[in-house]
């Protein structure tokens, strides 16, 4: 197959490593993941960006979050028939077989898909601008919230196009018929949150002021 090569060492030796401490100490626990299945009490949806450690910020373990991560933390709306399948099937999934409580989508700062949004909207990215462009294609779903930006510094605007990207997702959410009904029903709760990388800090999305204020 081409382009498969062997692991890379290091890795490797981390593998070893975790699989000789971590793993060893809580065995009888992955045991019991791996027999009963997994029961996780929310579904976190993040961005792809490496420096977001989901399980980290909230001190997870396996088995207590059902994560999804993409481009910009994004969620498309509802289209059966649409182009956008892998995430809202892990919504489908989520909510439908697994019945978790919450979703939480968790964007954050510096977001390099966010930033490829305001520039493509911006005229500044031809090249997202193609039909062939996946990402390109992806940020549609935030273009709304490009449109929507108040005046301001160009560091200002970007926050503010970080923050329309959990907005616009939790408003998306809203658009499955299977979300709306749990919502109802008392079952399922939504959740926006922002982290700021550089300071470790980590805002709400509040349900009175639709503002973000300090966890």
């Amino acid at each position: 197959m081409d382009g498969l090569k062997p692991l890379p060492a290091y890795l490797i030796q981390r593998y070893h490593g975790w699989k000789a401490t971590t793993f060893a100490e809580n065995e009888a626990w992955h045991r019991k993941l791996a027999e009963e299945g997994q029961r996780p009490r929310a579904m976190v949806i993040s961005c792809c960006d490496s420096r977001v450690h989901v399980t980290s910020i909230f001190g997870a373990e396996q088995g207590e979050f059902f994560i999804h991560r993409n481009i910009a933390n994004l969620v498309p709306p509802y289209e059966p028939d649409g182009d956008h399948h892998g995430t809202s099937a892990a919504i489908e999934y989520a909510v439908e077989s697994l019945g978790v409580a919450h979703i939480i989508v968790l964007g954050h700062s510096r977001c390099g898909g966010v930033q490829g949004c305001y520039d493509m909207c911006s005229g500044n990215a031809p090249e997202l601008e193609k039909k062939s462009s996946f990402v390109g294609r992806w940020m549609d779903i935030l273009r709304p919230g490009f449109e929507g930006l108040p005046d301001g510094s160009e560091s200002e605007r970007l926050e503010a196009l970080e923050h329309a990207s959990i907005r616009i997702s939790l408003s998306n959410l809203t658009t499955f018929p299977f979300v709306r009904h749990a919502i109802e029903e008392g079952r399922l709760s939504l959740h926006g949150l922002y982290n700021d990388i550089a300071k470790g800090d980590l805002w709400a999305l509040s349900t009175e002021t639709d503002e973000f204020t300090a966890v």
